[in-house]
């Protein structure tokens, strides 16, 4: 079974060490959520696992394999949604989403339409970017999720902005994506239904350091 885990991770930034000695494991079908106050480092742990920051020590690897000795494989299986929502202002909803579909070669995915529909956003497809509110800008960008297919999902605060039935509708595209073999890691403040999800307490890993560089 393909595991994506990580081994002694430490995360310094500037001169602060994030957090140290954290560990986890990931299987197929599995879920883990991120909790811990602010400044406790589970941005960037995402970004970590996300191979957009090298960890200062310790690995992560996938199926046994580091993540930064094949990033572009690492990218192409995985689908990270940051705080910002990177909806471009002069497209509008539908080519955006090919946008991203094309990017990531999933044109034979799930399908722009369906993954609109999914969030309940289908009617805005022709509304350009710039005219979407906080909510619907998030909706596009979890609609991407299901525009082309990618085994690992990385959701930093994903329901900030969505309301109740938006929040149920993610928490149900989720569990779909579990029941496929796909894994997901979720930091968020807002309580989802994540059934069977480990959750990683990052306040656990906490520590102060000087003089250490990101390398």
């Amino acid at each position: 079974m393909t595991q994506f885990f990580g081994r002694g991770l430490t995360c310094v930034r500037g001169e602060r060490r994030v957090f140290s000695g954290l560990n986890y494991t990931l299987e197929a079908g599995g879920a883990l959520v991120l909790v811990g106050p602010n400044g406790s480092g589970k941005s960037s742990l995402l970004r970590l696992m996300a191979g957009l920051l090298r960890p200062y020590e310790g690995q992560l690897a996938w199926a046994n394999e580091a993540i930064h000795e094949d990033p572009e494989t690492h990218n192409a299986r995985l689908h990270y949604v940051g705080h910002l929502d990177a909806v471009k202002p002069v497209l509008n909803v539908t080519e955006n989403m090919l946008f991203w579909a094309e990017l990531r070669q999933g044109k034979q995915g799930f399908g722009v339409g369906s993954a609109l529909a999914a969030f309940g956003i289908e009617h805005l497809g022709e509304v350009p970017g710039r005219y979407l509110s906080a909510g619907q800008k998030r909706r596009v960008n979890l609609s991407r999720l299901l525009a082309a297919p990618a085994p690992l999902w990385l959701l930093d605060e994903p329901t900030t902005a969505l309301d109740v039935q938006a929040i149920k509708s993610l928490a149900d595209i989720i569990a779909k994506h579990r029941r496929e073999g796909g894994m997901v890691v979720v930091s968020t403040h807002t309580p989802m239904d994540l059934p069977d999800a480990e959750t990683l307490n990052l306040s656990e890993f906490m520590g102060d350091f000087t003089g250490g560089k990101m390398h």
